[in-house]
Formats: C-alpha cells, sequence, structure tokens
C-alpha cells in the first residue's frame, strides 16, 4: 500500500483531522510522546511476556516434549490458542478437535490484520513478518495511537518485547516444569486467559458487545461437561450471530418517532430555517 506523500487537505476548522490514516506528515508531528509510547509498549510486553512461562509448564504437564513446546511459541505465537491447543490435549481431547480450537482461535489475528494493515502501511517486504506480531496485545497498544508514526512504534516494540520474552520463558518454564511437581496445582492454565480477558473488557463498550460476551461465557461454561475439549470454544462462538440477529430486530436504543416528524415536516423545518438564515 503506498503511503500518504502529500499533507493533508485542512478543513479550515481549527484542530481538524483528515477522515484517511495518519500520513508521514502528521508523524512528524506526533500528539503522543514517542517515550510514553514505548513505556505502554513495554509495560504490556513485559506483563504478557512474563506469561510464556506458565504454558511452558502446562505444556510440558500435557506430555508435550521441551522440543513441541518452543516450536509452538515460535511458530504459533498467540497465547490463547496454545493454551487452547495443551489444555484440550491434557484433558484428553481428540488432537484434532484441540487443533481445530486453536485455529478458530487465532483466525480473529486475520480480522485484526485487515485493519493494522491500513493503519501500519508497512513496506511490502516487512509485512509477512510483522504479521507474526498480529495479536491481541499488539492489536490492543497500536490502535489507540494518535499518528502512525506513534503506531509503528507502538506495533513494534510490543511485539519484539513479547515474542522475544515469550519465548524464552516458555523454554524456562518448559525446563522447570518437573521441578514443580504437579501442574495442576498451581493453576498455571489460567494465566493466559486472565490476560486475554484483562484486554478485552475495556474494549467491550457497548450493550451488544457484552450481551455476546456474556453468552459466548455461558454457552461455553455450559456445554463444557457435555462435549469433548477444544468444543465448547468453537461452539461460543454462536454467540456473535444469534445476538446480532435479536438486536437487528429489537433495534435497542431506538426511541418511538414523533407523530410530527414525518419526511414532509422535515423538509418544511429545514426550509424555514434557510429562509430565516438569510433574513438574519
Amino acid at each position: 500500500m503506498a503511503e500518504q506523500t502529500a499533507p493533508p487537505e485542512s478543513t479550515g476548522t481549527p484542530g481538524a483531522r483528515s477522515a484517511g490514516p495518519p500520513g508521514p506528515a502528521a508523524a512528524d508531528r506526533p500528539d503522543k510522546p514517542d517515550a510514553a509510547v514505548v513505556r505502554d509498549a513495554l509495560g504490556v510486553g513485559i506483563a504478557v511476556g512474563l506469561s510464556g512461562f506458565a504454558f511452558g509448564v502446562t505444556s510440558a504437564g500435557s506430555g508435550l516434549s521441551l522440543l513441541q513446546t518452543c516450536v509452538l511459541s515460535l511458530l504459533v505465537f498467540t497465547g490463547a490458542s496454545q493454551f487452547a491447543l495443551v489444555g484440550a490435549l491434557a484433558a484428553g481431547g481428540n488432537p484434532y478437535t484441540a487443533a481445530a480450537g486453536a485455529f478458530f482461535l487465532g483466525v480473529r489475528n486475520a480480522f485484526y490484520g485487515l485493519r493494522l494493515s491500513q493503519l501500519l502501511a508497512f513496506p511490502r517486504a516487512v509485512r509477512p513478518f510483522a504479521a507474526h506480531w498480529v495479536i491481541d496485545e499488539t492489536t490492543a497498544v497500536t490502535l489507540p495511537q494518535p499518528t502512525r508514526r506513534a503506531a509503528r512504534i507502538g506495533f513494534t516494540v510490543t511485539g519484539l518485547t513479547l515474542y522475544v520474552l515469550w519465548n524464552l520463558t516458555t523454554l524456562v518454564g518448559a525446563l522447570g516444569a518437573e521441578a514443580l511437581g504437579d501442574t495442576d496445582v498451581w493453576g498455571l492454565d489460567a494465566a493466559s486467559p486472565a490476560v486475554f480477558l484483562a484486554l478485552l473488557a475495556p474494549m467491550l463498550k457497548s450493550t451488544v458487545e457484552r450481551v455476546t460476551a456474556g453468552l459466548a461465557v455461558v454457552l461455553a461454561l455450559t456445554l463444557l461437561p457435555v462435549l469433548p475439549a477444544g468444543v465448547p470454544v468453537l461452539l461460543s462462538a454462536l454467540a456473535a450471530p444469534v445476538v446480532l440477529f435479536l438486536s437487528g430486530r429489537t433495534k435497542p436504543g431506538a426511541t418511538p418517532q414523533d407523530p410530527e416528524d414525518t419526511p414532509a415536516t422535515r423538509r418544511g423545518k429545514t426550509a424555514r430555517q434557510e429562509k430565516e438564515e438569510r433574513h438574519s
């Protein structure tokens, strides 16, 4: 994608911004200092990267070898999918079902990529490498940034910090699994889901989003005792189309229309307003 080379056109309104993604001209005058972006990115990268230790311990406890555990973190690099896979295997689930659950959890990253590709506009040669870092945490840090420069810094620092720490702590956790003994007692498999929920919760701003998340949780917990490991996670995705269908029928938040508020009366009001403006 070619980058914008001309400065945004002025709209004549003080403080107005262009509608498209921020270009290099805007990046030269960031609204947020680079140091603040780096600080936020490091905070997320370090906090989440350390939880790779929990994955290493959990993966080794589920029966995967040291090599298999490290390769998962190197190549898959999406904590929720990794925990879903080893958790389903540890519970005795079918490997294909476990892999399917992990795959569908990871599909969300493709949708993140659609938005980030426009916002970051990396050179074509860099995009395949950047795509490997498109995960929940990098998306959460990148999207709120006010300029393209800040977004690129946030994405790069978060991705690099998290990738290095996650893989190092995965190795340490897998090596130290035997010293910890029974990993189920420690409950380390809950670390990544807890981090994911902490990142997700502030993003659930509308009623539809909260209802969808709540219904997904109810579906997963209800189906967990009766279906093989990994399947409840897949079926909980049905919450989204159900809530969207119901919200489309009920149209929450809509107010009854004023009987006098018709297209004809609106046109009449507009005409009167224009006439008053001409006379004033």
